[in-house]
């Protein structure tokens, strides 16, 4: 696996190594002894989680309050998508920051989006199944977000806002000068 830093500081693209040959391929998603060794992130994943969702959708931006706010390992299973990390740390030399990668079942990569941070993807395909592992299980109470289209984000979604399918609760969260 190699790891490739990104803007917000100890979010990590992630990339492995596969194995191809005429049966197929393989690669080891993840290995935590490695992942902590490349990035020097302590992640003891205790959740995965997985969405089917269509072109246009787009989920987030979520995150969750302390002391409930989780690390995420988030990659593409099918299809492909945006994903999606704004900096919510005050103390962060990257505060307020975006990073955006694209996912595919082709690309295998991953990211990682540290604690503290807001979480978020559009389906780029015409259907995409997300999977991705926490480090805290999750808390509806403590669930928040940010308002997606946020015009000092200034995210790319790369779908036409005509095609963009979102949540009632996403449509509402307040900016990010307003958190």
């Amino acid at each position: 696996m190699d790891v490739v830093k990104t803007a917000v500081f100890d979010c990590w693209i992630i990339k492995p190594k596969v194995f191809k040959d005429d049966r197929g391929y393989f690669y080891e998603s993840f290995q935590q002894e490695r992942f902590q060794k490349l990035t020097k992130v302590s992640f003891n994943p205790i959740q995965d989680n997985e969405a089917l969702s269509n072109f246009g959708v787009i989920r987030g931006l979520h995150f969750q309050e302390a002391p409930f706010k989780q690390a995420k390992l988030v990659r593409a299973l099918q299809g492909t998508i945006l994903d999606v990390a704004v900096d919510l740390r005050k103390d962060s030399p990257s505060y307020g920051k975006v990073v955006t990668q694209v996912l595919s079942q082709e690309n295998k990569e991953q990211l990682f989006v540290p604690k503290g941070c807001a979480h978020g993807y559009a389906v780029l395909s015409p259907e995409a199944v997300v999977f991705y592992k926490t480090d805290v299980y999750y808390n509806p109470e403590a669930e928040g977000g940010i308002l997606f289209n946020d015009s000092d984000l200034a995210i790319d979604w790369q779908t036409s806002e005509s095609d963009r399918i979102l949540s009632e609760k996403d449509l509402v969260w307040p900016t990010f000068k307003n958190l």
